[in-house]
């Protein structure tokens, strides 16, 4: 029974481990070299197509002359503590969003708008309408800017683009911006032509991401679409978008989002959201990829909220607790979270993120001693059974597993099981109780924004990357073989032995990419379960020997001396 249990929980830890890395998302299917993508409707995996952004607009139909719009094209900047944004006054839209807090391969603050996206793509916060004409001017005019330069501050800031031409077309854009609050936007739009409101479609355009596909080693997810409705967030794959690529309902959040930034529409309103899947060829390998998507409500928008920026625990919460819903912490969330606090609180007094994680395994092999101690001293209980178990199976190893006859075998095991006060389960129940907590820890490691760029010591700069050198993966093998040898062993198959043995090698190998925050836990685990195994042996002493007695004899009933003297007679 116990064999089966850790045999069972051991191979279920291998998946969850190993998953990515012995099977990983197919690779996108290679595109032959084609040229460059012209300004024209991008190819969409689902959805409506996407309106391009044309390089240059066309000449303005007769009658139809600007009478509100900017001079030129230009550029007006957004600056305020955490982020620096740039707008273009062509088509009234956000060019460039980039956070100061967080930063990218080259150590410059990180651009959220897609660098890679296709030529022509649309931008965020552009306006569209079902008439194409009048979709093509709010695409592509000149609007006139309220200022040059914003500086957000205390209080808050705005920026409003109007355009306006002869043919009585005319729109109005306002963006707000808070300091307390400073990766949301306030997006409000008017668009009338001759006195009749117009419900404008809100477009974003490529969202996130390098466009470069997830997957492998390493828990990397690609953008993909997802919206929290009717208190369940959804997440859609690429493929998903030929058929689920239109929801509609009241969303509390929906949009896109990657492995740890997001940008979605906020607040519980009704609305209809188009997603496209976008592929970008490229010569000789996979093309990029991108989610684009656009929002329209049932009326002109005003007061509408947009986040833009990472997902922080502390961020979302501050918006709302159903936001933090878009950070994708499994089925142990409820655990996850309050492991993440605890992580921060720790880091709060250490102020290094890999300390704290390392301070953290104390504390928690600290709480759960008890249940391991426990744990051990039933496996020691059992391995020194181990030689009459042996001897039993032994008797009946050349018996077929349907032969009959052989559940004596199991009826003899359970008999000296009994007689020695010995629960089979007894070493297993607390170990799985402590894996919960493993898995809630691999969670939160996976997705948490606050290690990345993180640095520990020496060449770990950033603990949500795998080790350059893969030191700490060797280091935490090393670790997991000494913690083997001093366990008490309690398999006699030789093959689930070998299986054991080998279980250091392929955890290394599995771990030799993923987050060094994630090796380290497991390292400094490890290294804290030795240090408690030699305790524990300290106190429990070596395990005594006993000599195998025959399967008769155990069979004997130890009611009284006279019986059991008498019976020896017997056996005489």
């Amino acid at each position: 029974m116990e064999k089966r249990v850790l045999l069972a929980v051991v191979l279920s830890f291998v998946v969850l481990y190993g998953y990515q890395a012995l099977f990983p998302p197919p690779p996108l299917p290679t595109v032959p070299a084609v040229e460059p993508v012209p300004a024209a409707p991008t190819a969409a995996a689902g959805g409506a197509q996407e309106p391009p952004l044309e390089a240059e607009p066309k000449p303005a139909p007769s009658g139809a002359e600007p009478v509100t719009a900017a001079a030129s094209e230009q550029d007006i900047v957004v600056e305020s503590e955490a982020v620096r944004a740039v707008f273009t006054t062509r088509g009234g839209a956000l060019k460039s969003w980039r956070l100061k807090h967080y930063t990218n391969g080259s150590g410059e603050p990180l651009e959220l708008v897609p660098p890679m996206a296709p030529p022509g793509s649309i931008r965020p916060f552009t306006l569209d309408a079902e008439d194409p004409a009048v979709g093509r001017t709010l695409r592509t005019a000149l609007y006139r800017p309220g200022a040059e330069h914003v500086r957000v501050g205390p209080g808050g800031a705005s920026l409003t683009f109007e355009y306006q031409d002869a043919s009585g077309l005319s729109a109005q854009k306002q963006f707000t911006f808070s300091d307390e609050q400073p990766y949301v936007i306030e997006f409000a739009a008017r668009v009338e032509r001759n006195g009749t409101a117009i419900n404008p479609t809100i477009h974003w355009g490529p969202a996130l991401g390098n466009g470069t596909g997830g997957g492998g080693m390493m828990y990397n997810p690609p953008p993909q679409p997802l919206f929290y409705r009717d208190g369940e967030s959804t997440r859609l794959s690429f493929d998903d978008l030929p058929e689920d690529g239109v929801q509609e309902g009241a969303f509390e959040f929906v949009g896109v989002d990657d492995h740890y930034f997001l940008s979605a529409a906020l607040d519980a309103r009704p609305a209809r959201v188009e997603y496209d899947g976008v592929r970008v060829p490229r010569p000789d390998e996979n093309p990029f990829q991108f989610i684009s998507w656009s929002i329209r409500y049932p009326d002109p928008p005003s007061g509408a909220r947009f986040f833009f920026g990472p997902k922080d625990f502390e961020e979302l919460k501050a918006l709302g607790p159903e936001f933090t819903h878009a950070i994708d912490f499994g089925m142990f969330r409820w655990l996850v979270v309050p492991l993440l606090n605890a992580l921060k609180w720790v880091n709060g007094y250490l102020g290094n993120y890999g300390w704290s994680i390392i301070a953290l395994t104390v504390i928690i092999n600290l709480v759960m001693f008890p249940l391991r101690h426990k744990s051990v001293v039933s496996m020691r209980r059992m391995q020194e059974l181990q030689p009459e178990v042996k001897a039993i199976q032994e008797r009946y190893a050349k018996l077929k597993i349907s032969d009959p006859a052989r559940q004596k075998m199991n009826q003899e095991m359970m008999n000296l099981y009994r007689e020695r006060g010995v629960n089979p389960a007894s070493g297993c129940v607390p170990m799985l109780l402590t894996f919960p907590v493993l898995f809630a820890f691999y969670s939160m490691l996976s997705v948490a924004i606050e290690i990345r760029g993180a640095p520990f010591v020496g060449w770990i700069d950033d603990l949500s990357a795998s080790d350059p050198y893969f030191i700490w993966p060797v280091v935490m093998g090393i670790s997991m073989v000494v913690q083997q040898r001093m366990t008490p062993q309690t398999m006699t198959d030789p093959m689930q032995q070998k299986m054991m043995m080998m279980m250091p090698v392929v955890f290394s190998v599995m771990l030799a990419w993923a987050p060094s925050g994630l090796v380290l836990y497991w390292t400094a685990s490890n290294l804290w379960t030795i240090g408690q195994q030699a305790v524990t042996n300290k106190i429990i002493g070596p395990p005594p020997q006993h000599a195998v007695r025959p399967p008769a004899e155990r069979r004997l009933k130890t009611a009284g001396a006279g019986k059991t003297q008498q019976a020896a007679r017997e056996r005489k």
